[in-house]
Protein backbone atom coordinates (compact mmCIF):
# COMPACT_ATOMS: atom_id res chain seq x y z
CA UNK A 1 0.00 0.00 0.00
CA UNK A 2 1.76 3.15 -1.23
CA UNK A 3 -1.07 5.88 -1.52
CA UNK A 4 -3.33 6.88 1.59
CA UNK A 5 -6.50 8.71 1.29
CA UNK A 6 -8.46 9.80 4.38
CA UNK A 7 -11.92 11.98 4.53
CA UNK A 8 -12.33 14.15 7.28
CA UNK A 9 -14.38 17.30 8.14
CA UNK A 10 -13.03 20.63 9.46
CA UNK A 11 -14.18 23.97 10.07
CA UNK A 12 -13.63 26.61 7.83
CA UNK A 13 -13.23 30.02 10.06
CA UNK A 14 -14.56 33.00 8.73
CA UNK A 15 -14.83 36.42 9.94
CA UNK A 16 -18.65 36.62 9.09
CA UNK A 17 -21.57 35.76 10.94
CA UNK A 18 -21.04 32.65 9.69
CA UNK A 19 -18.67 31.93 12.00
CA UNK A 20 -17.77 28.16 11.79
CA UNK A 21 -18.77 26.37 8.79
CA UNK A 22 -18.89 22.36 8.70
CA UNK A 23 -16.47 21.29 5.33
CA UNK A 24 -15.49 18.22 3.72
CA UNK A 25 -11.88 17.66 3.59
CA UNK A 26 -9.46 15.11 1.52
CA UNK A 27 -6.34 14.09 3.13
CA UNK A 28 -3.90 12.20 0.72
CA UNK A 29 -0.54 10.92 0.65
CA UNK A 30 1.38 9.24 -2.18
CA UNK A 31 4.21 7.50 -0.95
CA UNK A 32 5.73 6.14 -4.89
CA UNK A 33 5.13 10.20 -5.59
CA UNK A 34 6.84 11.77 -2.82
CA UNK A 35 7.16 9.57 0.54
CA UNK A 36 7.43 13.08 2.29
CA UNK A 37 5.13 15.48 1.49
CA UNK A 38 1.06 15.09 2.12
CA UNK A 39 -1.67 17.06 0.75
CA UNK A 40 -4.74 18.17 1.60
CA UNK A 41 -7.51 18.66 -0.80
CA UNK A 42 -10.28 21.88 0.88
CA UNK A 43 -13.75 22.50 -0.87
CA UNK A 44 -13.58 24.37 -4.42
CA UNK A 45 -10.54 22.37 -5.86
CA UNK A 46 -8.05 24.00 -3.61
CA UNK A 47 -5.48 21.16 -2.87
CA UNK A 48 -1.81 22.29 -0.94
CA UNK A 49 0.89 19.98 -0.84
CA UNK A 50 3.74 20.34 1.84
CA UNK A 51 6.08 18.27 4.22
CA UNK A 52 4.61 15.93 6.23
CA UNK A 53 6.83 16.32 8.72
CA UNK A 54 5.52 20.15 8.65
CA UNK A 55 2.06 18.42 9.80
CA UNK A 56 3.68 16.73 12.65
CA UNK A 57 5.32 19.41 14.21
CA UNK A 58 2.04 21.72 13.85
CA UNK A 59 0.64 19.27 16.05
CA UNK A 60 2.76 20.11 18.98
CA UNK A 61 3.90 24.06 18.40
CA UNK A 62 3.55 26.40 15.89
CA UNK A 63 5.21 25.77 12.41
CA UNK A 64 5.69 27.86 9.14
CA UNK A 65 6.95 26.85 6.00
CA UNK A 66 6.18 29.14 3.20
CA UNK A 67 2.40 29.62 2.76
CA UNK A 68 1.36 26.87 5.08
CA UNK A 69 0.93 27.57 9.33
CA UNK A 70 -0.14 25.17 11.55
CA UNK A 71 -0.63 25.14 15.34
CA UNK A 72 -1.86 23.17 18.51
CA UNK A 73 -4.79 24.90 19.42
CA UNK A 74 -5.48 23.67 22.61
CA UNK A 75 -5.46 19.91 23.44
CA UNK A 76 -7.96 18.47 20.70
CA UNK A 77 -7.81 21.05 17.70
CA UNK A 78 -5.07 21.80 15.13
CA UNK A 79 -5.25 25.03 12.39
CA UNK A 80 -4.35 25.32 9.54
CA UNK A 81 -3.74 28.41 7.54
CA UNK A 82 -2.96 28.72 3.78
CA UNK A 83 -2.32 32.03 2.35
CA UNK A 84 -2.95 32.23 -1.42
CA UNK A 85 -2.79 35.65 -3.87
CA UNK A 86 -6.23 36.04 -3.09
CA UNK A 87 -6.31 35.85 0.19
CA UNK A 88 -6.23 33.24 3.83
CA UNK A 89 -8.13 30.33 4.43
CA UNK A 90 -7.86 29.31 7.86
CA UNK A 91 -9.31 25.85 8.55
CA UNK A 92 -9.60 24.00 11.85
CA UNK A 93 -8.99 20.22 12.52
CA UNK A 94 -9.93 17.86 14.93
CA UNK A 95 -6.04 16.73 15.81
CA UNK A 96 -7.05 13.23 15.92
CA UNK A 97 -7.96 13.01 12.55
CA UNK A 98 -4.69 14.16 11.67
CA UNK A 99 -2.79 11.85 13.95
CA UNK A 100 -4.64 8.76 12.74
CA UNK A 101 -3.64 10.20 9.28
CA UNK A 102 -0.39 10.61 9.99
CA UNK A 103 0.18 7.41 10.99
CA UNK A 104 -0.99 5.85 8.21
CA UNK A 105 1.29 7.33 6.09
CA UNK A 106 3.83 6.66 8.11
CA UNK A 107 2.49 3.00 7.49
CA UNK A 108 2.26 3.14 4.13
CA UNK A 109 5.70 4.49 3.70
CA UNK A 110 7.48 1.94 6.20
CA UNK A 111 10.00 0.09 4.54
CA UNK A 112 9.32 -4.01 4.89
CA UNK A 113 11.73 -5.93 6.81
CA UNK A 114 13.32 -8.73 4.72
CA UNK A 115 15.06 -12.02 6.19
Amino acid sequence: MSAVEQYARAHLVTDSSEGHRAVPVVLRHDAEADPHTVRIGLPGGHEWTFARQLLEQGLRAPVTAGDVHIWPCGRVQTIMEFHAGDGVTVVQFDASALIRFLRRTYAATATPVTR
